[in-house]
């Protein structure tokens, strides 16, 4: 209560400052009365009397001020003068102020913002109770299936595996299970429209193991998931639900039709939560009861070898990590040589087995797939706006240095009057924290407004962000704050000290401090010296990145991705059985499509590029097993005229045909690295494989498969993969729901999409096609983090050479302007132009040379401390590129020179008879 109290009658004081005065002056003359009355009768006359008692009190003024010093409300007054003071100093200069401002909201914007990323990408945890309980069983990595037998550290998990690790498992309350793979389906609400939705399918424990309250009706429990097709609900997230219902709470209890089946919405979740993946958030949670019904070609509930779950488990509170770990892998590796092996296995399955095990990741902030991708790229861009913020910084200072020079009889004066040291550089540190909060401000108007202008210009090219939340929370704003109040430090300070170093004597009678000007002069220039430095690094870390790039873009392909178009189609939703009747549809879409004008071919596939990959093990007859031909095979399931989709040339054999069908001998065509791997010194055309692991337990191996064709290396995954083994087999011999139709076409995709769209519509009404997209686009996408990085990158180090560039201009004109009488004096001793350029230029290019020989050494030294996490990033280019080196020092030597010589070339045309006069 006494602190309440002091600080309201601290705020009634300010407010009402002159009657506090008018109250200290009445005890002050109350008590000089009082004094003047004892001395008076002590034996002293009144006029005696009065003045002793004047001497006794002192100056009136300087007791009011030790009074009100002694109260906090002082320090606040203070504060808002030295505020008012600065604003004034600001609106004074403000060419200064707008070139600081400028350099300041740049600078903590670009950090704001690239934090702002880190923070939605690595900081935010899930909006569940103690998030920080919640781990992932393995990295989160693996997307898909794998039907191997655990021998290295694990990620997916099998449905049977997942049911009784929970039965058993110890050190966690609970273990939830999601499929790694987002289900993009279509629903029908109502009778209307197909709509395409984001799926997760979740095990019954789920929402009870994230501690997920509902908003509306109830969640997913562990009744709707006891049992194949038992749980056909379905619980919608809070954006979806009030994008379709507007919060109605009628909705419970309505049902969505998805994929021939009908799901009752049982619930929505709380708001806020969007699943396990904020980036690609979930419309809807359906139990994995429901695989079958929703994944009709890729499922597998009761199978052990069908592993595809992601598992979340809650550590108890007290458990040991390691402890927790080291009891998952124990129980695997028991569940494993149960269910996988039989309960026996080889010595060879038994030593893999060993090197089975289960690393618990932290999953307070979701999968952590997110974090393995954009952990590298946003921390080079956060160590990039860092070094450009601290190249700002030296701006300022410099600016500061050339302005205390300025302001220096200004401070003599009130120094002269009796301000102390301490209390001037108090003032001068508060104009800039001011400079810097302004810049700040603006700084992160300008950083959100930017990552809105990137995820707009995101959108409508290939994405290359996830869809994540950017607004601010307290991380973000602590953030900012404290990188505004390092900065104010960071370039207040020095200026600060400085300017209250100067000889009053001097300084009062000709308005200069020459003390002061020279120790500025020697700051300055290390400023400029360290500036220069810092640039070359960052267009060498940019250049670095953009080499990259350019390689990554020049690329051979191994296909031509002009001219097609690829649509991602959902035949789920046409609800056919895997025989011969998708087949035959796939078929007629073909031809239909086959016989548009300017179509020149078209065909069903698996995957097309970016998509990720089928791959396993191939074991070729009377080949035997090594370590070259013993890695996994990409495998690609395609119709007849894909090749030509494509445009992968046939090197040798043939192309599939409609004589490759369910009753023939079953065919593939393989790329020459697998054929030279596999057949090194003969043709592959003729031999037989079997898509199996040899050392696998219980393995049949069956060669039934017969290699008909060789056809060129492609890129498949990504550009920058290496060489990949791989092969092709025809959609006849292999019956599935496909989601990628290719179309090569002479025509405009403005017309070709419609017409495409409505022949699948004639074909199968029931048949969606999501979207179309260019192949190309695929292929853009595939390197879009990359570019991100590079024009970023670039960007932020061409900012940081133009806030350089600005401060050495800055240092010569101040240099020209202080010797301007000087110039005069030599002008008319007869020295000529060329010697006074030169004169000026050479202060420059000796900062210049010293900034080389810092730079140039200190950069390679970090990119050779760097090595192996540069080379993460980069794609055939070494991180001690001489041309990237190069092309930064001349870039910086260039930009230097071109900031010297403006105010160089001013020097030259000084008159000399207006410069001796003003002298």
């Amino acid at each position: 209560m006494g602190i309440i109290k002091s600080l309201i009658t601290g705020l009634h004081s300010l407010f009402h400052k002159r009657r506090i005065e008018s109250e200290l002056d009445d005890e002050l003359a109350a008590f000089a009365e009082a004094a003047a009355s004892d001395n008076q009768r002590r034996g002293m006359s009144p006029e005696h009397a009065r003045r002793a008692a004047l001497l006794q009190t002192g100056s009136r003024n300087a007791v009011k001020h030790q009074v009100w010093s002694s109260r906090w409300e002082s320090s606040l007054e203070s504060l808002l003068h030295d505020l008012r003071i600065g604003i004034r100093g600001l609106l004074k200069t403000p060419a200064f102020t707008i070139v600081a401002l400028a350099s300041l909201a740049l600078g903590i914007g670009a950090n704001t913002a690239i934090f702002t990323l880190i923070n939605a990408v690595l900081l935010r945890p899930l909006p569940v109770s103690h998030p920080e309980q919640l781990y992932l069983f393995g990295k989160g990595s693996w997307v898909g299936s794998v039907d191997d037998m655990p021998n290295r550290p694990w990620q997916l998990f099998s449905y049977p595996f997942f049911k009784d690790f929970s039965a058993q498992t110890r050190p966690f309350s609970g273990i939830a299970a999601q499929s790694s793979i987002q289900m993009g389906s279509h629903i029908v609400l109502g009778g209307g429209a197909a709509e395409q939705v984001h799926i997760d399918l979740v095990s019954g424990s789920y929402f009870n193991v994230l501690e997920v309250p509902p908003a509306l009706g109830r969640l997913i429990g562990e009744s709707d998931d006891g049992a194949p097709g038992a749980g056909p609900v379905a619980v919608a997230s809070w954006g979806w639900f009030q994008r379709h219902f507007q919060g109605n709470p009628g909705a419970i209890g309505r049902s969505v039709h998805i994929q021939g089946h009908d799901y009752t919405i049982i619930g929505v979740a709380k708001p806020g939560f969007t699943g396990l993946a904020p980036a690609d958030p979930a419309d809807l949670w359906i139990p994995l009861s429901m695989q079958k019904e929703i994944s009709p070609g890729w499922n597998g509930l009761d199978d052990y070898k069908f592993q595809s779950l992601y598992l979340v488990g809650r550590l108890k509170p007290g458990m040991p990590l390691t402890q927790a770990a080291e009891s998952a892998t124990l129980l695997l590796r028991q569940l494993v040589r149960s269910e996988f092996l039989g309960g026996a296995g080889s010595q060879d399955d038994l030593a893999r087995l060993q090197r089975a095990r289960i690393d618990l990741v932290s999953a307070s902030g979701g999968l952590p797939g997110l974090k393995l991708r954009y952990t590298a790229p946003l921390t080079v861009l956060m160590g990039i706006v860092a070094l450009v913020l601290l190249i700002a910084c030296a701006n300022i200072a410099n600016m500061l240095l050339a302005r205390g020079v300025a302001r220096a009889r200004e401070l003599a004066v009130r120094q002269a009057l009796g301000a102390t040291r301490r209390r001037i550089v108090v003032q001068l540190l508060t104009e800039s924290f001011l400079l810097a909060g302004l810049g700040a401000a603006l700084g992160t108007l300008l950083a959100f407004r930017g990552l809105q202008l990137l995820l707009a210009l995101d959108t409508q090219g290939t994405r290359s962000m996830p869809l994540l939340d950017l607004s601010p929370d307290h991380r973000v704003l602590g953030f900012t704050l404290l990188v505004t109040v390092l900065t104010a430090l960071l370039f207040g300070i020095a200026p600060a000290l400085r300017s209250t170093r100067i000889d009053l004597t001097p300084t009062l009678r000709d308005g200069r401090g020459a003390s002061s000007a020279s120790s500025r002069g020697a700051l300055s220039r290390s400023l400029i010296v360290g500036q220069i430095a810092l640039s070359i690094l960052l267009l060498a870390a940019s250049g670095l990145f953009l080499r990259s790039l350019r390689n990554l873009t020049r690329v051979d392909l191994g296909f031509d991705p002009r001219n097609v178009t690829v649509f991602s189609l959902d035949e789920y939703s046409a609800n056919l059985p895997l025989d011969a009747r998708l087949t035959q549809l796939q078929q007629q879409i073909e031809q239909k499509v086959q016989s548009l004008p300017g179509v020149q071919s078209a065909a069903f596939s698996m995957f097309t590029f970016n998509q990720g990959a089928w791959s396993s093990p191939m074991t070729a007859q009377n080949v035997t097993p090594n370590t070259l031909n013993s890695d996994d095979v990409l495998y690609n399931v395609i119709g007849t005229q894909y090749l030509q989709t494509a445009s992968i040339p046939l090197l040798s054999g043939r192309n599939f045909t409609a004589q490759d069908n369910a009753t023939s001998p079953h065919v593939a065509i393989v790329n020459e690295t697998l054929a030279r791997t596999f057949f090194p010194n003969e043709s592959a055309l003729g031999h037989h494989v079997c898509i199996c692991d040899p050392n696998a337990h219980g393995q049949k191996l069956d060669f039934d498969i017969e290699i008909i064709g060789v056809v060129r290396d492609a890129k498949y995954m990504r550009i920058g993969e290496g060489q990949h083994m791989a092969a092709y087999f025809p959609y006849s011999q292999r019956v599935q729901y496909f989601g990628n139709f290719s179309v090569k076409s002479t025509v405009l995709a403005a017309s070709l999409i419609p017409a495409v769209r409505r022949i699948i519509a004639e074909v199968n009404p029931q048949i969606t096609v999501a979207k179309a997209e260019p192949l190309s686009a695929q292929v853009e996408s595939s390197i879009a983090t990359q570019r991100l990085i590079g024009w970023l990158s670039a960007f932020f180090a061409s900012l940081a050479v133009f806030l350089a560039a600005i401060g050495t201009y800055g240092l010569i004109s101040y240099s020209v302007a202080r010797r301007t009488s000087e110039i005069g004096v030599r002008m008319a001793l007869g020295a000529q132009a060329p010697a006074l350029l030169w004169m000026v230029l050479r202060e420059s290019l000796t900062l210049l040379l010293a900034g080389l020989l810092i730079g140039i050494p200190v950069s390679l030294g970090i990119a050779k401390g760097l090595t192996s996490f540069l080379q993460t990033e980069l794609f055939h280019v070494s991180a001690t590129d001489p041309v990237a080196f190069l092309t930064a020092s001349v870039v910086v030597s260039v930009m230097t020179f071109a900031a010297a010589w403006l105010p160089a070339r001013r020097a030259t045309k000084v008159d000399p008879l207006i410069a001796l006069r003003c002298e």
